[in-house]
């Protein structure tokens, strides 16, 4: 390998850390953006149903569908604004025209100008006073700005400057509608509602919108979100359906596991069946408003938390519950709502070992600990900072419980270190924050503490990178044995850890928090992703940990040097959709923990998305998504 591709490895590996380490706690970082592509003229954005121009001209004003109101003045930026002062309904048009469809609406720059628009199905445009109409917006049957056309707006400085609100955002034209741009970039109208899966492997992160929709935010996805079937809304959708007609009443959420179901509805009741729907037991929260969420422990589904929305109640009468727990498939549902604002909660989440609960409230996302298996109140809840003041939708924990995820009303998806892992720390892989096994050499991370100095067993063991949040370890490369034990010193005292299994190997390919693997061209060292995809016939560099022993052996802590690195001693296999491609080299990388593995992808007939791990002495690596074009 030339030494300039080295070079861009080693850029990378800073890429990586910079990515990995640093983080804060409550620390949130922004997942994927607030755009669709629903290849329209542009990326779309949740609905906008109200827009106008400023009297000059020189400010664009839009009301979201969920009535919030912002602003731009050079059509690319936006900013919340308080006031809707400029956003009012256009004055009635003097004369009578011929319209180009029923129920069109028609806008006009200045009164006496022949030019007129108009806007239904599509918009429209007529340079006679509306003798005849073009059609702006047509493209087949469809709209290529989207459907549900809610206004249209012309510049009262240039009629040519006009834009439209749609259920897809906010569109512009300054040539009459000849062609269209998308205003939605940076627009925080995401119409986010649930989180649906978490990025893992080659899974990306998915979400249901208001709508119904589902999108996804793909592994090495940096464009927008795609749309994704929505199976897992209909399915949920068919049974909340049927349980309505089977208990006479409306089902407002829904929540299964083996036989258990559990059904709650508009005012604050609560039914649940053990034995798959033949039997229910039923209870109703006083004062509660619509059930909104239900959370199930996924050992015990008896163990369940539901949140509730809010409905007017009387001033003088207790707080509305907001949280209730169930620990005996609900026979009794105890309020933990304690000092919860008496707002309405969307989503909730739940940690089994620790006791630690999140909801997803209209004011953000609050934390809290209570025992999910007794009876005890809920310890006081804290809210979480650092996200936009937005309503939070709905909350989510990985599968390890490591990573806390939420859905915020117009802002889209965040995420950030569990703050019960500051109580509760853990060792994972630094690759990709999954507990798994480690190997001589490997990079692990503590979870939740800053370590001083470490030991893994006997030997002393490399501290590279630690504040409050985590500490970057690498295990010595003279570890033996079947297991290594993980000790740290922390400002607190000392903690250890459970053992964790010692392999010869334990691959693991680097990640970003989105899923998107840390995967390099080894000709011009640019990382690739989905806009940056890799070349049949050429050569690619997976940057890993978690290979084991090297040759020459090298000591435990200090980089490798560019030129001539050590190789790994062991046979690295690397798989591309199950099939073996040729490894290149496989040595350290210029960064301490990381290995560098080049292969050569072949010659391939069907290009896009495909699986990537790698194998050594019987481990395999996690899957990652790498995309691949002629």
């Amino acid at each position: 390998m030339c030494k300039k591709a080295t070079v861009w490895v080693s850029a990378a590996s800073v890429l990586c850390t910079a990515v990995l380490w640093g983080q804060n706690p409550t620390t949130w970082r922004h997942i994927g953006n607030t755009n669709i592509d629903l290849s329209l003229a542009g990326l779309a954005t949740g609905p906008v149903d109200h827009l106008a121009y400023s009297p000059d001209g020189s400010r664009l004003l839009i009301r979201t569908d969920s009535g919030h109101v912002f602003e731009t003045s050079d059509f690319e930026t936006w900013h919340a604004v308080t006031t809707e002062a400029m956003i009012q309904p256009p004055g009635a048009l003097a004369v009578k025209v011929r319209l180009p469809e029923d129920s069109a609406q028609v806008r006009v720059s200045r009164p006496v100008s022949p030019r007129l628009y108009a806007f239904g199905k599509y918009a429209y445009r007529s340079d006679n006073y509306g003798a005849s109409w073009d059609n702006l917006t047509q493209y087949g049957s469809s709209s290529i700005v989207g459907d549900g056309l809610q206004e249209l707006a012309v510049s009262p400085a240039n009629e040519e400057d006009i834009a439209v609100g749609t259920g897809a955002g906010v569109f512009r034209s300054v040539d009459g509608g000849r062609s269209w741009s998308s205003l939605n970039q940076g627009l925080p109208n995401l119409p986010s509602a649930r989180l649906l899966t978490l990025p893992s492997g080659e899974q990306g992160l998915s979400m249901a919108l208001t709508d119904g929709a589902v999108v996804e935010w793909a592994p090495g996805q940096k464009r927008a979100w795609l749309p994704a079937p929505n199976t897992p809304v209909i399915e949920e959708l068919r049974l909340g359906q049927s349980l309505s007609r089977e208990l006479g009443t409306l089902i407002t959420a829904v929540e299964s596991s083996g036989d258990f179901l559990y059904a709650g509805m508009s005012d604050g009741r609560l039914s649940v069946s053990s034995d798959g729907g033949i039997t229910w037991r039923s209870f109703t929260a006083s004062g509660g408003g619509t059930v909104e969420r239900f959370w199930l422990d996924p050992a015990n589904p008896r163990t369940a938390l539901a949140v509730l929305g809010i409905q007017p109640h009387d001033p003088a009468a207790s707080p509305a519950p907001h949280l209730l727990r169930t620990e005996n498939g609900g026979v009794f549902w105890d309020d933990l709502t304690a000092n919860l604002p008496d707002i309405a909660s969307h989503g909730v989440t739940a940690d089994p070992a620790t006791g630690a609960i999140y909801v997803a409230t209209d004011r953000g996302v609050f934390f809290s600990y209570a025992d999910l298996q007794g009876l005890g109140p809920a310890q006081p809840w804290t809210a979480l900072p650092g996200l936009p003041q937005a309503a939070a939708m709905d909350v989510k924990l990985d599968a390890q419980a490591n990573q806390l995820w939420a859905a915020l009303e117009g802002f889209g998806v965040y995420s950030t270190l569990a703050p019960h892992r500051l109580r509760d720390p853990r060792v994972v892989s630094a690759a990709d924050f999954v507990a798994r096994a480690a190997a001589p050499g490997s990079l692990v991370t503590v979870l939740g503490a800053r370590a001083q100095n470490a030991r893994a067993g006997e030997l002393a063991a490399p501290v590279l990178d630690a504040n409050d949040a985590e500490s970057q370890i690498q295990i010595p490369f003279e570890a033996r044995g079947s297991s290594v034990s993980l000790a740290v010193d922390a400002p607190d005292g000392r903690k250890t850890f459970p053992a964790v299994p010692l392999e010869t190997a334990a691959p693991a390919i680097f990640v970003d928090h989105d899923g998107s693997p840390m995967l390099l061209d080894a000709a011009t060292g640019v990382l690739l992703d989905a806009t940056m995809p890799a070349h049949s016939r050429s050569r690619i560099q997976i940057l890993a940990t978690g290979l084991g022993r090297v040759r020459p052996a090298w000591p435990t802590g200090l980089a490798a040097p560019v030129e001539n690195p050590p190789q790994v001693t062991g046979t690295v296999v690397a798989y591309l959709d199950r099939q073996p491609v040729e490894v290149t080299r496989a040595v350290l990388a210029p960064y301490v923990g990381f290995y560098l593995i080049e292969i050569e992808i072949p010659k391939i007939v069907d290009y896009g998305p495909a699986e990537l791990y790698l194998q050594m002495d019987s481990q395999s690596s996690n899957r990652v998504r790498l995309y691949i074009e002629p």
